[in-house]
């Protein structure tokens, strides 16, 4: 098993969805898809949030579950823009052919969305979460 199964799926995700045409339209040519935020960001961005990575039981170790939760961020005002974008990272990335290295990708799924307003009043934020099911290779 690679030594860090999590970085494997940070490089391929990142790449996949800075691959992604459709994701321009409302992330910019240069997709802004960021592991740590910039000071000024340009709004809307999806930054790459938690992330955890376990063996299966009973299957072996070579056999990780990973989740990783992406998180959009709008300052539009309304919840029209998070949705979009939320319900475009559903659609490419649940099921997507992922290249992770040093992994054989067994199963992609989104199991989880949501959509909901910050505390401070101006920004909305939406949340997807990705379960990748891979084993060593």
């Amino acid at each position: 098993m690679s030594v860090d199964p999590l970085r494997g799926l940070q490089k391929g995700l990142l790449a996949f969805l800075k691959a992604q045409a459709s994701l321009q339209v409302w992330l910019g040519a240069a997709v802004r898809i960021y592991d740590e935020v910039p000071p000024e960001p340009v709004y809307p961005y999806v930054r790459l949030g938690r992330a955890e990575a376990r063996s299966i039981g009973g299957l072996g170790p070579e056999v990780t579950e990973q989740v990783v939760t992406l998180t959009v961020v709008s300052r539009f005002a309304g919840t029209e823009e998070a949705r979009a974008i939320a319900a475009e990272l559903r659609l490419l990335l649940d099921q997507a052919s992922l290249n992770l290295e040093g992994q054989h990708v067994v199963s992609v799924r989104v199991t989880y969305v949501d959509v909901f307003r910050s505390s401070d009043r101006y920004s909305v934020h939406g949340l997807v979460r990705l379960r990748v099911v891979s084993e060593a290779v």
